[in-house]
């Protein structure tokens, strides 16, 4: 709150104000906000006119967010431009306007946190970046790609030979690919017939 009454009502009297304030709650949007507790600096003027006190002059603050790209947090700072007219009681601005329009002066003080609250909300990115050209993410494995090097790559496999691919890496052995015959069947068909010729040899002793 800031308290105009030493600033009087005639037109063109000014007095400059600076402050630094906590900010008792965050401020800003889903992604991106001045946090609860951060300082918020302000530089203003106030200068009474004939319907209230107008105010002007800069706000700055840290900022804390997500990138929407690559989900990572980041830091900031918001430096924003304050332009409000806050009407006297019994103006023709009070009389003619809802307090939407434009704020009123209680009891010769400005409440300064809708204010802040509104200049911060309309400056602010709907989607904030970490950088402005954040690569994001790999849309295959989900690495951040400004850390994954320019070489970071995944091999796309056409789709029509999917099925093929998977056969092979499912079928046993080192043989060819899709035989199904592996190193234990191979084996048994050579003591087989090993065994076979055996005893047709035997056969022809005997004779």
């Amino acid at each position: 709150m800031l308290d105009v009454r030493s600033l009087g009502r005639k037109p063109g009297s000014m007095r400059e104000e600076h402050r630094v304030v906590t900010a008792p709650e965050r401020i800003g949007l889903d992604m991106v906000a001045i946090a609860a507790g951060a300082e918020v600096e302000l530089d203003l003027t106030l200068q009474s006119v004939s319907e209230g006190v107008l105010v002007t002059g800069t706000l700055t603050a840290p900022l804390a967010g997500e990138c929407t790209r690559c989900l990572e947090s980041f830091t900031d700072e918001l430096e924003v431009s304050i332009t409000e007219l806050f009407a006297y009681p019994d103006s023709a601005t009070e009389q003619t306007t809802t307090e939407d329009e434009i704020h009123r002066l209680v009891d010769d003080e400005i409440d300064l946190e809708p204010v802040i609250a509104d200049v911060v909300g309309l400056e602010l990115p709907l989607q904030p970046l970490c950088e402005p050209d954040c690569p994001g993410l790999c849309s295959e494995c989900g690495v951040r790609m400004a850390i994954a090097g320019p070489d970071h790559s995944h091999e796309i496999l056409d789709p029509r030979w999917a099925k093929l691919a998977k056969f092979a890496a499912e079928a046993p052995g080192d043989g060819a690919p899709g035989t199904g015959v592996d190193d234990t069947d191979e084996s048994h068909v050579d003591r087989s017939l090993a065994a076979r010729n055996g005893s047709a040899s035997s056969t022809t002793e005997e004779k």
